[in-house]
């Protein structure tokens, strides 16, 4: 694949000229920022006291230290009385910044100038400080603050408070607030420092195979070994779109040709990188560092091809184990030997690799160096490692714990994976006093969701069931299969093995109490005593008593029988008049056109069955302004009972044939009598009865009238 293969392409040289040297490196260094595009990635700081300096300030966020992406952190500002630039421990000069119980956490504000910034925060930290804020010392435009390149390394991996820079003229500002005696409170925000617009995180790792360039590879390697397994989960599952990437530069023409460029570079000058020793005279050489870097690439779009692009965090973990530098065994063939324990395509990684000696681009490390140059709010890739999340570079400690926050942070609320809910990234918000969202302590159904960013009261769904309210105060629930969940927050009572219920599913929500029963349907129903109360049950002959949701009606006499519907009492056995005294009733208070009644009555050897069905027949004139109705209440299942509404007699079993049903305008067999009836008004009524006997262990009744109505129409 072009890197050296062996053991033996690790050699020393005969060193170049010192002028040279000097110049090639400047001109790699200078390749790296032509047209280049940094941006300085922030975050807020909110100053809620006091009332002359309140208002919301930028300050640019360190790449040292653990931000709390997606979180907050409320703080009072020291300024220190001595080592106000904290290049010396403060216990040096009897100072500590640990809060007091119950006080807020410290932020030290302290002076740039005079040592690093990871040697300020180191100070800070170990005298108690939960952030440092550091002053600009000139009047310019905010800077990241980034970690030595070299020197100063020795607390690098040890750092875990934020730390920000702000303006000289905000930083005089807090320090003149101070020496009025004021109490300078702040708000440090992090929340919008990241985007956040859906439910997957998109982000990228800019990174080197070079295992031999100090601290900071060493804390790359540490964080692929700790981050993978995460990594992989997210990813898997996906809740994640991962792409790593390699950063290469370009040897400018004049010195393609040069034994430096060739020893750095592939393709021609096309694709380099540093000497990893920085030393040209010893060990590997920057071009073997672009060839694994290339390896890497391929290996990740042979696996995210077949779907499986978490196998890269597999390849790099191996390979730093099994192919490192110092051993002599950062070679190609090394390389193949992992790709093969992974069970992948050496051919295609081998094609997608290409020949590194070819004087032509390579289209893989070309997209990688289109990708350096920033686009939208995304600045240039320049500081290795660099972590990209939703388009963002990530500032901070390259850590598993503060990595994962800022990947936590790029979800949208209420989308997060549950790893970002775990105690050691955020704080259970609900756990407390239950977030001040609403909840149902029978059921302990809250509606209160845990975020990484906090919480929100949001009405759950419990079984399918979705609950619908505010949130804070109030959640029922609602639709199909609502009373089945805590009886949809609604009354319920059993008595004597009857079970009433305000719940209804009929109703989308809400309660309400049912027919006997009155209240509000939520706290509770109570019985409405109809009698007292004179709701039903009234007639001349009727005997009332309440029951729980309803009421028993009685009426006088032995021969009487209660109608519910219509709260009256007739006799079992009426005479032909009252039918008809019953057909004006129930004509002038319902607005009937027809009715049928049967009457039943059932002794030890004898079943009686009478039915009334009383109808106008009008005259044709009349259509269009009168219809022919029929009401049917019948007691269809009486000894097997066809339905009658055809017009025909009710039979038993037995002889159907004794009464011929009546057809639409054919002739009737009438066997018992026939006339007029009654006179109302200048209304003509004429009645037929007709009845038939049927013996069926007792005996059946059917009776059928009929009514004509032939008065003239004005």
């Amino acid at each position: 694949m072009g890197g050296r293969s062996s053991p033996a392409g690790w050699r020393r040289r005969a060193p170049p000229p010192p002028p040279l040297l000097l110049l090639l490196v400047s001109v790699l260094a200078l390749a790296t920022v032509v047209e280049g595009r940094f941006v300085v990635e922030k975050n807020s700081l909110r100053v809620t006291s006091p009332a002359a300096l309140r208002g919301v300030y930028e300050c640019a966020i360190g790449n040292f230290g653990m931000p709390q992406y997606g979180g907050t952190m409320h703080g009072v500002v020291v300024y220190p009385k001595a080592n106000t630039k904290a290049c010396k421990p403060f216990a040096d000069f009897g100072l500590s910044f640990n809060p007091k119980a119950g006080g807020l956490p410290v932020f030290l504000l302290v002076d740039r100038g005079d040592c690093y910034f990871t040697t300020k925060g180191w100070n800070a930290q170990t005298a108690g400080a939960a952030a440092v804020l550091v002053a600009d010392d000139r009047a310019e435009p905010l800077i990241t603050m980034d970690t030595p390149e070299s020197s100063g390394k020795e607390h690098l991996e040890n750092i875990t408070v934020p730390s920000a820079l702000v303006s000289k003229r905000f930083g005089d500002d807090l320090k003149t607030a101070l020496e009025n005696g004021d109490m300078v409170n702040v708000l440090l925000d992090w929340r919008e420092s990241l985007p956040h617009p859906d439910e997957r995180v998109e982000y990228e790792f800019w990174t080197n195979s070079n295992d031999e360039c100090g601290a900071k590879c060493d804390m790359q390697m540490s964080f692929v070994r700790d981050f993978r397994g995460v990594a992989q989960v997210l990813e898997q599952r996906g809740y994640t779109q991962f792409a790593p990437h390699y950063i290469t530069w370009y040897c400018p023409e004049a010195f393609v040709l040069s034994a430096q460029c060739r020893s750095q570079c592939i393709n021609h000058g096309r694709y380099c990188a540093p000497d990893p020793e920085q030393d040209f005279t010893t060990g590997y050489d920057g071009k073997d560092v672009v060839v694994q870097n290339l390896i890497q690439i391929c290996l990740f779009k042979v696996a995210n091809e077949s779907r499986k692009p978490w196998l890269w965090w597999d390849y790099v973990h191996d390979f730093a184990i099994r192919c490192p530098m110092k051993e002599k065994k950062y070679t190609t063939d090394c390389a193949h030997g992992v790709i093969k324990s992974l069970g992948m395509d050496i051919d295609k990684i081998t094609q997608c690799v290409g020949d590194p000696d070819a004087d032509e681009d390579n289209p893989v490390l070309k997209a990688e160096q289109d990708a350096q140059i920033g686009h939208g709010a995304r600045g240039d890739v320049t500081i290795l490692p660099t972590f990209v999340v939703n388009n963002r570079q990530y500032r901070g400690k390259l850590d598993k714990r503060a990595v994962l926050r800022a990947i936590c942070s790029g979800f949208e609320e209420t989308t997060e994976p549950d790893i970002c809910l775990t105690q050691d990234i955020q704080t259970n918000q609900c756990l407390e006093n239950n977030g001040g969202c609403w909840l149902d302590k029978n059921t302990n159904f809250t509606a209160c969701k845990d975020t990484f960013r906090g919480r929100v009261c949001e009405c759950p769904v419990v079984n399918g069931v979705k609950f619908v309210g505010d949130g804070y105060t109030h959640c029922e629930a609602s639709g199909v299969g609502r009373c089945q969940i805590n009886n949809g927050g609604c009354w319920k009572e059993t008595r004597n093995g009857k079970s009433v219920s305000a719940c209804s599913n009929e109703q989308a929500k809400g309660c309400k109490c049912p027919q006997g029963f009155k209240g509000d349907g939520v706290h509770g129903c109570e019985d409405v005593d109809e009698c007292k109360e004179r709701l039903f049950c009234q007639c001349k002959d009727c005997s009332c008593e309440n029951t729980w949701g309803s009421y028993e009606c009685g009426c006088g006499g032995s021969n009487m029988l209660y109608m519910r519907e219509h709260d009256t009492c007739i006799s079992e056995l009426p005479s032909l008049n009252s039918f008809w005294d019953l057909a004006i009733l129930w004509s002038r208070s319902h607005h009937i056109s027809s009715f049928s009644l049967v009457i039943a009555r059932q002794s030890r050897d004898f079943v009686g069955g009478m039915g009334v069905h009383v109808g106008y027949l009008l005259r044709p004139r009349f259509r269009g302004s009168w219809s022919i109705r029929r009401l049917q209440i019948s007691a269809t299942e009486l000894h097997g009972f066809r339905d009658p509404r055809d017009h025909g007699s009710v039979h038993a079993a037995g002889e159907p044939g004794d009464v011929e049903p009546p057809t639409a305008r054919g002739p009737r067999r009438h066997l018992k009598q026939q006339g007029v009836l009654s006179t109302y008004g200048s209304s003509s009524i004429r009645a037929s009865l007709t009845a038939s006997v049927a013996h069926r262990r007792g005996r059946v009744w059917s009776c059928n009238f009929e009514f004509r109505k032939d008065w003239p129409v004005s």
